[in-house]
């Protein structure tokens, strides 16, 4: 283990040569960290640089290793990264066995708050039944369903495909939000089951035509994004309290 880290080592002194010649860094120690999914970190400290690479990339060619090595010493110098270094790691994690590996490390290893679908006004299980049958013919298999922790105002809704999961924000649960808001906000999260997000060349695509064409199908569309909009700055006003 020791000669591979060597190796890998080796990689981010010679990407620090190419970008900063004339720097010089006492040491740098290369680790790997059980991390959720593929991240990575570079930092200084006292002027030695700690990099830490997810677990997921343990097995990961030297090739890959040498791009990631250029992109994170680029991004620690605010350097400009080669655009082979990006090519070649991108076309690593992007291969079908990491991107199993990487569900599968969020599905077992990622937490999530999951307080409870009775709030204090709104039903987040009836409202979906309802809204299953009613625009989807009951076909969309329900998720775990969720008032968030806390109040919010950035995000109103999210769904998380790994785990199954939809929360609404807390600050939807209130007397003074009309039901179709609600309403809205959760089959706006239902259509991210029914339209899966779609990979294409490396990139992800969450809102395609056929979502968007979709979502406007939802009868009280127009009135629910006037609401939200117009009422923006009440929601964050609130939000910010706790």
């Amino acid at each position: 283990m020791n000669e591979r880290l060597d190796s890998i080592r080796d990689f981010y002194r010679e990407a620090l040569k190419y970008y900063d010649p004339k720097r010089a860094y006492t040491e740098i120690e290369v680790r790997f960290y059980p991390y959720v999914g593929i991240n990575h970190t570079i930092r200084v400290r006292d002027g030695k640089i700690f990099v830490r690479i997810g677990e997921i990339c343990r097995d990961m060619p030297p090739t890959p290793h040498k791009g990631l090595a250029y992109i994170l010493v680029g991004k620690l110098l605010g350097k400009r990264q080669p655009k082979g270094a990006r090519e070649v790691y991108s076309r690593y994690i992007k291969s079908p066995e990491i991107r199993e590996k990487a569900t599968h490390s969020k599905r077992t290893r990622g937490r999530k708050v999951v307080t409870t679908s009775k709030g204090s006004v709104y039903d987040l299980d009836e409202i979906f039944e309802t809204l299953n049958e009613q625009y989807f013919a009951g076909s969309i298999a329900k998720p775990a369903l969720t008032w968030s922790a806390n109040k919010t105002y950035r995000i109103l809704g999210h769904h998380d495909a790994t785990h199954e999961h939809i929360a609404i924000s807390r600050s939807l649960d209130a007397v003074s939000v009309p039901r179709y808001v609600v309403e809205y906000v959760v089959f706006h999260e239902m259509l991210h089951i029914h339209h899966p997000t779609k990979h294409v060349n490396g990139r992800r695509y969450n809102h395609t035509a056929a979502f968007k064409r979709d979502e406007r199908k939802f009868r009280y569309f127009e009135q629910a994004e006037k609401w939200i909009e117009r009422n923006v700055r009440r929601l964050k006003k609130e939000a910010k309290k706790r």
